[in-house]
């Protein structure tokens, strides 16, 4: 007689196979040689919508890159081809920022939240004072984590707007001394983007360009340290990209983790331990990109058009409100809201029906959020701006 656990094991084995077959069955009648993928417009504010050109790009390579006969993924780091890939990379980012010669770029993990840690363990002493401006939920992010390591000088803290604003260069209460300058040049959150680089005299300025780095041409050699999560403009999560100036590296304090230590991670090309490959990988073809749209100057002018578009539409609807001073108001990422909040359900319902997904706004301040990155093209913001008209007439 058959033992019982044979025949359950059977039974289970059957059962996976039939549901096996159902699969395939629908699959054969739903996806035939004519079907084509519908790409919605993603106005998620990251992991964010990524060129399709790139992303075609890695499709046709994925299981054969270089006619290697395997992935990129599965190559090694120390490989010639993918050292080729990380060196191209870096050279392309340097060409597109305009990156100087006495700076280091750096590939690393940890996202920008490691960073948070990572900058007072290499800039500052546990003694020194350390200035930050408040501007959002990221900027008071990095303060808390900054304090574990250093004092910290809130040198201005714009709480009171509810976070609607940027201070001007004159309320600035910077500290003599300090060890660096840091702030938030675009609060992903509330959509707030300083207009201007702040003056720090000789104190380094470190900035959290995450959500606007890429976004048009900028002065590098105005920043001691620059960083950016990869998630919005450079590629897929999982990679930040840490521009430094050279006279910055090499002071980490002890105790430092070594995958932490600027230095370190310098002298190894950023290569100390196996990096996120996959992600330079593909922040390289990104770079490729930018540089076939023209470079940072034009992929500017199509970010400034689209910002200016939105904003216009908001502006004179009368139904949906922007919260963020104009002065201060963000290209990449345009929150608004309606007068009935009762409604915000029935708003992304039916935009999410119209192709156009991820509007809602963060949890932490409700109401909606269109991020519309470098890879956000025109005609994305234009169909939102027809959506948002056609829900005002019917429920405005």
């Amino acid at each position: 007689m058959a033992n019982p656990r044979t025949w359950t094991t059977a039974r289970k084995v059957l059962t996976a196979r039939r549901r096996l077959d159902k699969i395939r069955a629908f699959l054969s009648t739903t996806l035939t040689p004519e079907s084509k993928l519908v790409r919605v417009f993603n106005f998620a504010a990251g992991p964010a919508t990524l060129p399709l050109e790139v992303l075609e790009q890695v499709q046709a390579e994925m299981t054969d890159w270089q006619s290697s006969g395997m992935s990129v993924m599965e190559v090694s780091h120390r490989s010639k081809a993918f050292i080729a890939v990380a060196q191209e990379a870096e050279a392309d980012l340097r060409e597109l920022l305009g990156i100087p010669a006495n700076y280091k770029v750096l590939f690393l993990q940890g996202g920008a939240t490691g960073q948070f840690s990572a900058i007072p363990m290499n800039l500052a002493t546990q003694d020194a004072t350390v200035d930050y401006i408040n501007t959002g939920a990221w900027s008071k992010k990095a303060i808390g984590e900054a304090r574990r390591y250093a004092k910290v000088n809130v040198a201005a803290d714009e709480s009171a707007s509810n976070y609607s604003t940027a201070p001007g260069q004159p309320a600035l209460k910077l500290t003599a001394g300090a060890a660096y300058v840091h702030y938030t040049p675009n609060e992903t959150i509330g959509g707030v983007e300083f207009p201007y680089v702040p003056a720090t005299g000789e104190v380094p300025l470190v900035a959290d360009f995450s959500s606007t780095i890429l976004s048009r041409p900028i002065d590098v050699s105005k920043y001691g340290l620059i960083y950016a999560g990869a998630q919005k403009n450079i590629g897929p999560s999982g990679i930040v990209v840490v521009i430094v100036r050279d006279d910055l590296i090499g002071k980490a304090r002890p105790g430092t983790p070594m995958v932490l230590d600027y230095k370190g991670m310098a002298d190894n090309d950023s290569m100390l331990n196996t990096p996120p490959t996959f992600g330079w990988y593909f922040a390289g073809l990104v770079f490729k990109w930018l540089k076939r749209q023209g470079g940072l100057t034009a992929i500017a002018a199509r970010n400034r058009a689209k910002a200016e578009r939105l904003y216009g539409a908001i502006d004179a609807s009368g139904y949906y409100r922007n919260p963020v001073a104009k002065e201060a108001r963000s290209w990449m990422n345009v929150p608004f809201t309606i007068p009935d909040t009762a409604l915000e359900k029935t708003f992304l319902a039916e935009a999410g029906k119209a192709g156009l997904t991820n509007l809602e706004g963060h949890r932490s301040v409700g109401g909606f959020r269109a991020s519309i990155y470098n890879a956000m093209p025109l005609e994305g913001v234009e169909a939102l701006i027809a959506f948002m008209k056609e829900f005002q007439r019917r429920h405005g």
